[in-house]
């Protein structure tokens, strides 16, 4: 298995190219499902959640391409299978999104219940709930969801209907969005997520013809049409890969550009880190971020876009365990993501954590040390960690990093950083 290599100390400076988001990838992927024709992926990443969603996609019998030296991905043809089976979806989370699309085609599928990282139950019962309401039967039998809609019921098609979101989700809306693009009548999500990601997957769907209103808002309205068909489409920044990159480029007092990222998409983690002594600045070829003096502990809270990104946490954790006073970090979107705590507490970082509180007061320097990777943005947070750090830290069970981080290694080490892949 693999390990990652750090030896702290070096400042990073230079350029760091963005890829397409992963977290816009694979919800883009999944709309291939709904025609026949043609789906082309621009600025796709090379991933593993990526490999493992066109692998899914495959499995369903559609035609899947992926060059990742041209960063595109061709996916079309139709479905003949409709089973999401275990040995695939366990794998990552995001595999469920196939069930709105091939209910709203299909009108059947048998998707497994999703795994993903360990950071949460993740429940999926507003996906369900959601399909429910729009005309789906569905049970739930030995860790699969079967779901079909009824021939005699509306043609065989999922219908419109008003969908009130007891909470955010993410996942719920990008599954019922694809789910209503093909219903007859109109649907309207109310509650939904307003994340960038959402706003991307919208937008790919009007240009195959559906009819979306209330993009970017927490009220989308979606009148069904018969058919969709097949479009390109170039994946958004990923936010989290550069928020992830200023952090780095901030733990070392250093100056990144980087390229292709767009400062709306960054939401209240660009207060965070501007109020924490980091300056942002969007230029014609991206957003610069350098660390002007010192860092000051600054609270944050994570909460649905626009507000502090979860998938920043970690990585903002990491940063603050060397800024000068104390911080309180605060969890509210998933109930078990602090296991990068103990990690980096054995790193030399002063952290308190109580249930979804974590209080970080700040020391001056941190120490190398081996450290576990307990899932995918706690293992950046401890390269993180590594990069301001005395000495050498080896970051264990990296598989979780390549799930989100394309070549991350190779990024760090070419704006300054002493880094190495070690294979297993």
């Amino acid at each position: 298995m693999d390990r990652i290599r750090v030896r702290g100390g070096s400042r990073l400076n230079g350029r760091i190219a963005i890829g397409g988001a992963k977290n816009a990838a694979l919800p883009l992927m999944a709309t291939a499902l709904l025609t026949e024709e043609a789906v082309i992926l621009t600025n796709a990443p090379a991933l593993a959640d990526v490999a493992t969603m066109g692998g899914l996609i495959a499995q369903h019998g559609l035609r899947v391409e992926h060059d990742t030296e041209g960063r595109r991905i061709i996916l079309d043809g139709a479905a003949n299978q409709f089973e999401a089976p275990y040995d695939l979806v366990r794998k990552m989370r995001a595999s469920v999104l196939v069930l709105g699309p091939l209910l709203a085609r299909y009108g059947q599928a048998r998707v497994s219940l999703p795994g993903g990282c360990a950071i949460g139950t993740r429940p999926v019962d507003l996906h369900l709930k959601g399909l429910e309401q729009m005309g789906a039967l569905i049970e739930l039998d030995a860790g699969y969801i079967n779901a079909r809609v009824p021939a005699e019921a509306n043609g065989g098609r999922l219908k419109g209907a008003r969908i009130i979101f007891p909470q955010v989700s993410v996942g719920a809306t990008e599954n019922l969005l694809m789910a209503a693009a093909l219903a007859t009548g109109t649907t309207e999500l109310v509650n939904a997520a307003r994340e960038p990601e959402i706003s991307d997957l919208a937008h790919c769907l009007l240009s195959m013809g559906a009819r979306i209103e209330g993009i970017g808002t927490d009220r989308l309205v979606v009148k069904g049409v018969d058919n969709l068909h097949g479009t390109t489409h170039a994946i958004l920044p990923d936010r989290i890969e550069a928020g992830t990159f200023a952090c780095a480029g901030a733990i070392t007092g250093g100056e990144l550009l980087l390229e292709g990222m767009r400062l709306e998409l960054f939401g209240a983690f660009s207060r965070a880190l501007r109020e924490a002594g980091v300056e942002l600045e969007e230029e014609a070829e991206g957003v610069r971020a350098r660390r002007l003096n010192g860092l000051h502990g600054v609270d944050v809270m994570t909460e649905p876009f626009p507000g502090f990104a979860t998938d920043m946490q970690a990585q903002y954790m990491a940063l603050m365990a060397v800024a000068e006073g104390a911080s309180m970090i605060t969890e509210t979107i998933f109930e078990n993501r602090f296991m990068h705590v103990p990690e980096l507490t054995r790193m030399g970082a002063r952290i308190n954590a109580h249930g979804s509180s974590a209080i970080v007061r700040g020391v001056p320097r941190l120490s190398g040390a081996p450290v576990m990777a307990t899932d995918l943005r706690a293992s950046v947070s401890l390269i993180i960690a590594g990069l301001a750090a005395e000495g050498e830290t080896v970051v264990n069970r990296v598989y979780h990093l390549d799930r989100g981080y394309e070549r991350i290694e190779r990024k760090l080490a070419a704006v300054g950083a002493e880094i190495e892949r070690l294979p297993g």
